[in-house]
């Protein structure tokens, strides 16, 4: 796993390289040139298992589905759906999860490698590789390559803003000092400086939680202060070169896996010949083209199934392998597409969307870009294609609801009695979840209740699985005679 593949030169190179080219060419659009071309892989047909594909044309050409997989989960963003549905084709092919010790990589925390268990750096090549590592962490290349191979499918999933801060000001109102300072949403986006500190413990779910959540640096006034103990500090960072520096063809790929370096006291520096301003939009540009670099697909919440759709389609994998059900929503909530458009908003809603993105600035930035890569990726794809696989997507979760739920739907937590089923609650809102209807075959029981575990219990039924408990068998006595 420590050998590096040539395909992947491009997102090893990271900023250093878009740094060089950005020095020598003195324009980001170059940089943006660079990732095009041969990096923009063709996608191969969506494969159906079931009769029903035929409605979308002639079987697709057979290709070996991809089976090493980073998933970036980023929060309040669908990406707990996303998670199950990796959950569960891992279990049914039996690969093996990169697991954190309890459920999380030490967020918010840069992730690091030592934290994945059963992870030997020492083994000498004889421990069985990891084929998926999806669970919440604070993106961190250089250290996911250190346990993942590097032929590894990067993918990730983004949400408006506007969406995310109303989820996640109820989902964090009791971890955030900023949301928990202010009375209201409307009162935290009318004045957010009145409640926000950098660097105040929980406060990173209160500004930016996508760009943070991607491991990304932060403009001057968006740094964290000094001393704040959630955050990770490099004592070794690599740098970036003064002046123009060598062509970018003879930098070491191993040299820097980060967008701008992170010296010691936590802060981000640049020393490019531009000496990019870090709140321009170039530095904006920056990094999202060094994401680019890194992540093959970039899925979005308000386009969930048309995302899933491209998902399948890239891993190689059957349509009802990304068929599953929503996790982790909360009551009266749900991912429509009204904000992206703001259509049908109230005029104070209006006013909420407009100071949210406007807030979370370099989240809009993010979102807009990936909004737009994942409508070209449908260009390409085909949009009447795509529109027949959406349906056909949608057609087999309905009817695996109607079959193995109780209501066909999610339900409110107070009916779920069955603690395997019971989602974990958190916050303000209610964390719906789902009740298995009886009578069902042992086979379908058993598919049923992969679709409907939460993340929580799935993951230790996976930890349980690949780390299968010791049990230490007492010594044998002879046995005295009964008397």
């Amino acid at each position: 796993m420590g050998v590096l593949s040539p395909t992947r030169t491009m997102r090893l190179w990271g900023p250093r390289s878009l740094g060089v080219a950005l020095g020598v060419f003195m324009t980001i659009g170059f940089a943006l040139q660079l990732l095009g071309g041969p990096f923009q892989r063709r996608l191969p047909g969506l494969q159906l298992r079931h009769s029903w594909a035929s409605s979308l044309g002639p079987a697709a050409p057979s290709c070996p589905p991809r089976q090493h997989l980073v998933f970036l989960k980023t929060h309040k963003s669908g990406s707990s759906s996303v998670l199950s549905l990796l959950h569960r084709y891992g279990d049914r092919h039996g690969l093996r999860f990169a697991l954190p010790a309890r459920y999380q990589f030490g967020y918010p925390r840069l992730f690091q490698a030592s934290r994945v268990k059963g992870y030997r750096p020492q083994s000498g090549g004889t421990q069985p590789p990891f084929h998926i590592l999806c669970h919440h962490m604070r993106f961190n290349l250089k250290e996911v390559l250190q346990v993942m191979p590097s032929d590894s499918f990067f993918f990730s999933i983004v949400r408006d803003p506007a969406a995310l801060a109303r989820s996640a000001f109820s989902y964090y109102k009791s971890t955030s000092s900023a949301f928990r300072k202010a009375p209201s949403l409307a009162a935290f986006l009318a004045n957010p400086r009145a409640f926000y500190r950098p660097g105040a413990r929980g406060d990173h779910y209160a500004r930016n939680l996508l760009w943070f959540d991607f491991g990304l640096p932060f403009p001057p006034e968006l740094r964290t202060k000094r001393g704040n103990p959630h955050v990770s500090r490099d004592p070794n960072p690599p740098q970036l070169p003064s002046g123009a520096g060598p062509p970018a063809h003879t930098l070491d790929p191993n040299a820097l896996f980060h967008p701008v370096p992170i010296v010691a006291d936590g802060h981000s520096q640049m020393s490019s010949p531009a000496s990019l301003d870090l709140g321009s939009s170039s530095f904006i540009q920056w990094n999202l083209a060094w994401l680019d670099s890194v992540f093959d697909l970039v899925l979005v919440a308000e386009y969930f199934d048309e995302s899933l759709v491209l998902l399948a389609d890239a891993l190689c994998w059957g349509l009802d392998d990304v068929v599953g059900f929503m996790h982790n929503a909360q009551a009266g909530g749900g991912q429509d597409r009204s904000t992206i458009d703001d259509g049908g908003l109230t005029t104070e809603e209006r006013q909420l969307t407009a100071q949210a993105r406007a807030w979370n600035n370099l989240d809009w930035a993010l979102y807009v870009h990936f909004n737009r890569s994942l409508w070209a990726r449908i260009k390409q794809y085909g949009q009447s294609r795509l529109d027949s696989a959406v349906a056909e997507l949608r057609a087999r979760r309905e009817a695996l609801a109607k079959h193995c739920l109780v209501g066909g739907e999610a339900l409110d937590p107070k009916y779920i009695t069955d603690r395997r089923f019971r989602p974990f609650q958190f916050g303000s809102g209610k964390v719906l979840g789902y009740v298995l209807r009886s009578g069902l075959s042992l086979q379908d029981q058993e598919e049923c209740e992969r679709l409907a575990t939460p993340e929580l219990q799935y993951k230790d039924k996976l930890d349980a699985k690949q780390f299968p408990p010791t049990v230490s068998l007492p010594l044998k006595t002879s046995r005295r005679p009964s008397p």
